[in-house]
């Protein structure tokens, strides 16, 4: 968590009240020696007890801190409102028996209430702090009331003392609340700053995969293209000639590396999705591959819109799928699907082809050339923090399935 603004003022405050309580304290122990009487030792003992018991649960609290997630208050930070722990009470009894015992021994301790109703306040929080306040003033106007007589100073001082140390204390308590939301704006602020940073990187990556297709488009493609129209005309020309079959085989090949580089243009720059949601989007690549290939191709969507980046990735799996079913599976039917479960969000594709063995392509050490749509799959899914499961046997078809969280499709 970073500091908060607020932070120099709690350190402020925990410092003050750790001066004033040392300073009432030496005050004690210098009226002890300078009226000098039999219980002169045994008050100097108790003083040095009170002393060492209150900067022990200085030096714990300060080395314990509170872990990551805890809500344990460190004696020396008094976070308003926490629980505390059996060895928190533990000190604050023992710390509260020695003042009772000082005050019993001296009528100076009385002074010390007043330090010690920050701390009860501040370690047991705001009703049994105030309880405690109330019983520690009862015992300062006894103990006063005992050392020098009953009188309205003695019981209007103590009272005085615990009204301003609860006002003072309600204060502190609405600052560390300033401060708490404070640090949890400041989180979703850098939160939402890193999601707009990762945004504009991902809407960066996608105008760069745009250009891409369209230079793609504008120049490898259409040069083979236009390659492919001469060897026809060659073809044409002379289709006895001694050299023909050189030409088809030219022919055959530029009209290979045409369609697979249309295919590449597919996956850089996927169907629009402006105006429309993931399963429409779907249903026209369906659509295009039933009319292009003859592969049937269903689609089942039942998920809640989705954001831009899960939308664009889903739709670049299914054409990635959907190439390899149309080149290598020899299937009939496929099936796309798209349903939320307890898991998250589920991405099925699966076909009736010929398969293959999964198990034996996983163990494989160097992937076939044919695997990269598999490859390139995977490595989005693991992007979108998801799980990508392939289950095929040879002749029984292949069920792509992609698993993402649910906080990734919120």
């Amino acid at each position: 968590m970073s500091p908060s603004a607020l932070t120099p003022v709690f350190v402020g405050l925990r410092t003050g009240l750790h001066v004033l309580l040392f300073g009432l304290l030496a005050l004690v122990a210098a009226r002890a020696l300078l009226t000098p009487e039999p219980n002169t030792a045994v008050v100097l003992g108790a003083v040095a007890l009170f002393g060492a018991t209150y900067a022990l649960g200085i030096v714990a609290g300060s080395r314990a801190g509170a872990g990551p997630g805890t809500r344990v208050v460190p004696v020396a930070r008094f976070e308003p409102g926490a629980r505390v722990e059996r060895r928190r009470l533990l000190w604050l009894t023992a710390l509260t028996l020695e003042w009772m015992l000082l005050l019993w021994l001296s009528r100076e301790a009385a002074y010390l209430v007043f330090p010690l109703f920050f701390v009860v306040l501040h370690l047991l929080g705001r009703r049994a702090g105030m309880l405690a306040v109330a019983a520690m003033t009862a015992v300062a106007v006894i103990g006063l009331g005992v050392h020098e007589g009953w009188s309205v100073a003695g019981v209007i001082g103590p009272c005085i003392g615990a009204g301003v140390a609860v006002l003072i204390g309600l204060g502190y308590a609405a600052l560390a609340k300033e401060a708490r939301e404070r640090e949890a704006l400041m989180r979703e602020l850098l939160e939402t700053q890193a999601h707009l940073v990762a945004t504009e990187r991902e809407a960066g990556t996608l105008a760069e995969r745009a250009r891409l297709a369209r230079e793609i488009h504008d120049t490898v493609a259409q040069g083979l293209a236009s390659i492919q129209m001469l060897l026809h005309a060659a073809e044409r020309a002379d289709p006895e000639g001694p050299g023909v079959g050189h030409v088809r085989l030219a022919r055959d090949t530029a009209s290979a590396d045409l369609a697979e580089t249309r295919r590449f243009i597919r996956e850089l720059s996927p169907p629009d999705l402006d105006g429309a949601d993931l399963e429409q989007a779907l249903r026209r690549l369906a659509e295009a591959t039933t009319a292009a290939h003859g592969l049937r191709v269903d689609v089942r969507a039942s998920a809640h819109p989705l954001p831009m980046p899960v939308q664009t990735a889903l739709l670049r799996i299914a054409q990635g799928a959907l190439a390899n079913v149309t080149q290598h599976a020899g299937a009939r039917r496929a099936t796309i699907t798209l349903d939320e479960t307890d898991a998250g969000l589920v991405f099925t594709i699966a076909d009736d082809g010929q398969g293959f063995d999964a198990d034996a392509a996983s163990r494989s050490a160097r992937p076939s050339p044919d695997s990269f749509g598999l490859v390139a799959t995977r490595d989005r899914v693991q992007q979108l923090g998801g799980t990508l499961a392939v289950a095929s046997t040879a002749g029984r078809g292949t069920t792509l399935t992609v698993t993402l969280p649910r906080e990734v499709a919120a």
